[in-house]
């Protein structure tokens, strides 16, 4: 069932690509995940960090920041669901997503569904990255799904056209995207809370008196 099924309007993902490489594989990945929320009937944004002119984050007035930071947030919190994605640099995301997201906060993430792909060039992934980035998200008290892909060698998974030569990999990023889209849909749609609503306001379970 696609979201659209659900006579309800579609909710929008965005992915935030955490590399400056113009032949990111972290980009190319993030593609894949937005395809898997098109399918569902989600509208999407690829949010490519190259092209805007940030501020490093130090404190200071805001009324001195870039336009891009606030056409950056707000492309995020027009978003339900979010995906990050970022290339593991020495055991940890990349510095510029980190200042990017030093940049927003609960205004952009509070409440949002939040997905998260992270790309190696060694053998061993990109887990030191998502757990760090999982940490992020609950800081900014985003809904993590427990799902998440970690890409190993990168450099020779991708071919010159941005496709996955590992189908494995290619269906769990389309599924992080479809997750991402379904989730937020739950967490935002009226027949959601109008059955959380239910819930609170049912009787109480008679059998639990005795229990």
């Amino acid at each position: 069932m696609t979201l659209n099924d659900a006579s309800q309007t579609s909710v929008r993902v965005v992915a935030i690509c955490g590399s400056l490489n113009p032949n990111s594989k972290t980009r190319m990945a993030l593609n894949i995940t937005l395809a898997g929320a098109r399918e569902v009937g989600a509208e999407t944004q690829l949010i490519d960090l190259r092209n805007y002119e940030l501020i490093f984050c130090d404190g200071s007035d805001e009324s001195n920041y870039p336009a891009d930071v606030f056409k950056l947030r707000e492309a995020v919190q027009q978003a339900q669901g979010i995906i990050l994605g970022t290339p593991e640099y020495h055991g940890g995301y990349s510095g510029v997503l980190k200042n990017a997201l030093d940049l927003m906060g609960f205004n952009e993430f509070q409440g949002k569904v939040l997905g998260l792909v992270g790309v190696s060039g060694g053998a061993t992934g990109a887990i030191n990255s998502l757990n760090g980035l999982r940490t992020v998200g609950r800081a900014l008290r985003a809904w993590v799904i427990p799902n998440q892909v970690s890409i190993p060698q990168a450099w020779q998974l991708f071919d010159d056209s941005g496709q996955l030569k590992d189908k494995g990999i290619e269906a769990r990023l389309q599924e992080i995207g479809r997750e991402v889209a379904r989730f937020a849909y739950l967490h935002t749609s009226d027949q959601a809370i109008q059955f959380l609503q239910s819930w609170e306001e049912a009787e109480t379970n008679p059998g639990g008196k005795d229990r």
